[in-house]
């Protein structure tokens, strides 16, 4: 198994598992149940962990098909910078999960506060990262592409096909 393999299987763990911990979360929220919380927030930990090889994977994924025709290095180009400021964002909601897990094992008086916030920035997050997989979707899906990107795509190769001709005169 390469890189682009290994980040085609797991780069959709930190979008479902991230949305599933949200559903998770918020039912522990409102009903006032720690035990589903602690799940919850272990699960954003989790999904952050596998964001972890996802990323370190993406570099060599954009390397093996930018020079597949029909593929637009813009298309990479959009993909790899969002998810340069994901990965961040999912950093963030690792860091609130591991202190909300804290003040709710040691039952602080603002756990449930910082567990609010921590909601608030896994939705965020969640919203970012399905974003990062639509870019990366309509790398090789050119069904979910606009007629602009389509365009943008071809004649990004037409121009690829044009260099590889003239490095074999």
């Amino acid at each position: 198994m390469d890189a682009t393999h290994l980040h085609l299987i797991l780069t959709h763990f930190p979008i479902v598992g991230t949305i599933i911990g949200i559903g998770i979360l918020a039912y522990g929220q409102i009903f006032k149940n720690l035990e589903i919380q602690i799940v919850a927030l272990a699960t954003f930990v989790l999904m952050a962990l596998l964001t972890i090889p996802v990323f370190l994977t993406g570099e060599d994924s954009g390397e093996t098909v930018e020079n597949i025709t029909g593929i637009s290095e813009q298309l990479i180009e959009n993909h790899e910078e969002l998810a340069e400021k994901a990965i961040w964002v999912m950093g963030l909601l690792a860091i609130l999960s591991l202190i909300s897990l804290f003040t709710i094992l040691k039952k602080l008086s603002f756990s449930k506060a910082i567990t609010l916030i921590t909601l608030i920035v896994s939705i965020v997050t969640f919203g970012l990262f399905a974003q990062v997989g639509n870019l990366g979707g309509k790398i090789r899906h050119s069904e979910i592409r606009t007629d602009s990107n389509i365009n943008q795509g071809d004649n990004e190769n037409l121009q690829n096909i044009e260099r590889q001709g003239n490095d074999d005169d």
